[in-house]
């Protein structure tokens, strides 16, 4: 495989003399599989340099675009991506899917005559579009696998794998729990999420991670989904990586600043006593993987589209009237069917009752507390009860009360003070997650 940088900088181009060696614009990585496959990952503002190379020789173009997210940084080239313009160019698109929110519509939004002078139906390509959940699938000679990350947006991260590598594309995420992966003998287990996400690095080949903060900066910035760079290198050590490429670089560090990032991570990881390479990615920087022998990737289906069958029920059960109102309008903009409830007794009462998709359930309540009223969910006979979803709200997320939790079956935790767009997120991303839809009868 061969990678190119196309794009490196986090949240708003900084293009200028103090950040011509890093590079200013925002998130593109070109990839190249080893028959030629062309893979585009998210298609911010470096999207027009690489669209531009791609034309220079004036033959045709195809190739796959996936987006992470659709933030701004991340999508702001689409316009500007001039293979799509072309008549006779194939390209697909890939994006997270938000149970009935369409890629497709999602793009057309910023191309409206109020922003742009040209209309998505004009583009001259064929446009394909795929909304995605978590899976596995194969693009040429490429096998994609996509996981759910934690941003205050519905987000995928992207292991490609091909001739024996493994390149991992994680933007824009947040760790779970403080200091995520560095572990001491006798300390509590890692987070769940947290070890999940480790599982999806483990033993890349290279892993391009979110870095956008430091851990000194990260106080202010919690809630905003992103990683401080010295947990990305703590991620990577714990998953056995190869190589890391810092990325997503913020737009207030200019050349330098990110050179001292780096050289802190590569201190962190010296001090583990990891061999990995470190390095901040830079626009143009091309990096080459020779497949290696008798290396084959195995065919996967095609990807894996996020649907909806109707409104989905919530279940929100919390003794404080403000979270659950502010839970209420939250997710009714998302188009769910909320029902809730003040005490334990009550939540469990109505879970029986209405069979809920998901549940929050506030940690600490009258009658019940929110871990029994979940080991009596998962007691029960009703699998649409027993596998439920059950996401924990708490101000006490720490390992030890985190473990107690999850041994009792805890799907998740939601942290106070929480953001209502984290929220969001990270209730579509637990709804998509669900392996098969239960099904539910009157």
């Amino acid at each position: 495989m061969d990678i190119r940088f196309w794009g490196t900088r986090g949240s708003v181009a900084k293009p200028g003399p103090t950040t011509l060696r890093h590079g200013g614009n925002t998130s593109c990585v070109e990839v190249r599989g080893d028959s030629g496959t062309l893979i585009v990952l998210d298609c911010g503002t470096g999207a027009h340099g690489l669209g531009q190379a791609l034309m220079d020789g004036g033959a045709r173009c195809d190739g796959h675009l996936m987006i992470t997210h659709t933030h701004w940084d991340h999508i702001q080239g689409f316009p500007f991506f001039a293979p799509l313009f072309v008549p006779g160019n194939s390209w697909d698109i890939y994006a997270p899917g938000a149970l009935g929110r369409q890629l497709e519509r999602t793009l057309a939004g910023q191309m409206e005559y109020n922003y742009f002078p040209v209309t998505l139906a004009q583009l001259g390509a064929t446009i394909r579009f795929h909304d995605l959940a978590e899976g596995e699938f194969t693009i040429g000679d490429v096998r994609v696998t996509a996981q759910f990350l934690n941003h205050p947006a519905l987000t995928l991260g992207y292991r490609l794998q091909c001739g024996g590598n493994a390149i991992v594309y994680s933007v824009d995420h947040e760790p779970h729990a403080e200091n995520p992966a560095a572990r001491a003998v006798g300390d509590p287990p890692r987070h769940k999420e947290d070890q999940r996400h480790i599982d999806f690095l483990a033993g890349a080949d290279l892993v391009i991670h979110d870095s956008q903060y430091t851990i000194a900066e990260y106080p202010q910035k919690t809630g905003w989904g992103h990683t401080p760079a010295e947990w990305a290198v703590d991620y990577a050590v714990a998953a056995g990586v190869k190589r890391l490429a810092l990325t997503h670089h913020d737009p207030l560090r200019d050349d330098d600043a990110v050179d001292r990032v780096v050289e802190m991570c590569r201190q962190r990881a010296r001090a583990a006593g990891s061999p990995i390479e470190i390095f901040g990615a830079c626009e143009g920087q091309v990096l080459h993987f020779e497949a290696r022998s008798g290396a084959t990737s195995a065919v996967a289906p095609a990807p894996q589209a996020a649907t909806s069958t109707g409104p989905r029920t919530i279940l929100v059960a919390d003794d404080d009237p403000t979270i659950v109102r502010l839970l209420t309008l939250t997710l009714e903009q998302d188009g769910f069917r909320v029902v809730s409830a003040n005490d334990g007794a009550s939540a469990l009462q109505l879970a029986r009752q209405e069979r809920p998709h998901l549940i929050l359930l506030d940690w600490q309540m009258p009658q019940a507390e929110g871990i029994e009223v979940t080991r009596r969910l998962r007691s029960e006979a009703d699998p649409a009860l027993r596998d439920v979803p059950v996401v924990l709200i708490t101000s006490q997320a720490g390992p030890e009360n985190t473990a107690a939790g999850f041994a009792a079956g805890v799907t998740d935790y939601l942290t106070k003070p929480f953001r209502p767009a984290h929220v969001r997120a990270r209730v579509q991303a637990w709804l998509l997650r669900r392996p098969a839809e239960v099904p539910r009868t009157p």
